[in-house]
């Protein structure tokens, strides 16, 4: 898909191409391929990286163009799936136009962020902090989740919260990568804002772009280092869930031994013999009486016994 922008007022409008100031193309086809090559003259290497997913992030200056390869999040319901991905948009920056190519049809350029630019380098400069923002957006909504997925793996027994705990540290993995890849081309283009001219208001909007990245690797590192930290830990708790089940199942099984032993004794023909000159329902009620004490006594006596044995385990360990 193509679209062709314009700016006008401070604002980015749709317009037609022969006023364009901003060319987008999103997953271009073959054609569309061919045309950005014939008409201005883009590297085939160049076009591909800017829509491989596992390109790495990087800035080249020519004396036509600036391109630039950036890693953005890609747009994702949390409620939906727990892993999250990182997509490459291509930047291309001509001496009267700006050429992006990306494979995800999500352009911020109606959003408050976009709101007074003058020039083609402003939407450059706007872009890449918008996805900085973005970045922040995801960790936040990444600390959310972790924090739900905690108290649920706290009651559960079972490993589907663990697994989406460790799909978001890999996710969480991508993110930083992508991020201190970001850094790089930021401290680049910084190094380059003679070659391209930036005005001291784009040096400084960009100065504080690379602070807010600083501050997003920084975050993505920490939430990255606390998550796989403790993941052993949440997968201890899982287990203990599981080792208290276990033990309350056995503490079932051994109280209902006996009892099934007397409730068999109890339904064979010499019952009713031993107690002959017994109503049976007197006979019986004295039964289910006498299996119910022996219950909760048996009970009362494995509890003691774990009790005793868990503070003599406790005095040890201290």
């Amino acid at each position: 898909m193509k679209a062709s922008y314009q700016i006008k007022d401070g604002s980015i409008i749709p317009v037609t191409d022969e006023r364009a100031e901003v060319l987008v193309y999103v997953s271009p086809t073959d054609d569309d391929k061919r045309q950005i090559i014939d008409t201005l003259h883009l590297d085939r290497h160049d076009l591909e990286s800017a829509l491989d997913p596992d390109e790495i992030s990087r800035l080249q200056l020519s004396p036509d163009c600036l391109s630039v390869i950036w890693k953005r999040p890609m747009n994702a319901s949390f409620d939906q799936q727990m892993r999250l991905d990182v997509s490459s948009v291509g930047f291309f920056l001509y001496q009267d136009k700006l050429l992006i190519i990306t494979n995800e049809d999500s352009l911020p350029f109606s959003s408050k962020e976009f709101q007074g630019v003058t020039t083609s380098v402003d939407i450059l400069l706007r872009f890449l902090r918008h996805t900085v923002h973005h970045y922040l957006s995801h960790l936040k909504a990444i600390k959310q989740l972790t924090v739900e997925l905690e108290s649920k793996i706290s009651a559960s027994m079972e490993n589907r919260y663990l697994l989406q705990m460790f799909a978001l540290g890999e996710s969480l993995v991508y993110y930083l990568n992508a991020i201190e890849a970001n850094g790089g081309v930021l401290s680049k283009l910084r190094a380059s804002a003679e070659k391209i001219s930036l005005s001291r208001q784009q040096m400084e909007f960009l100065d504080d772009t690379a602070l807010d990245n600083q501050q997003c690797a920084r975050q993505a590192q920490i939430y990255s280092t606390v998550l796989s930290g403790l993941m052993d830990a949440r997968g201890t708790i899982i287990n203990n869930n599981m080792n208290v089940l276990l033990k309350n199942l056995t503490l079932i099984n051994v109280i209902f031994l006996p009892l099934n032993l007397i409730a068999s004794i109890g339904g064979m023909s010499e019952f009713s013999l031993m107690t002959k000159g017994v109503d049976w329902r007197i006979a019986y009620s004295l039964l289910g009486v006498g299996m119910v004490l022996l219950g909760w006594a048996t009970w009362k006596v494995l509890v003691r016994i774990i009790d005793k044995r868990q503070r003599r385990i406790r005095r040890v360990s201290a």
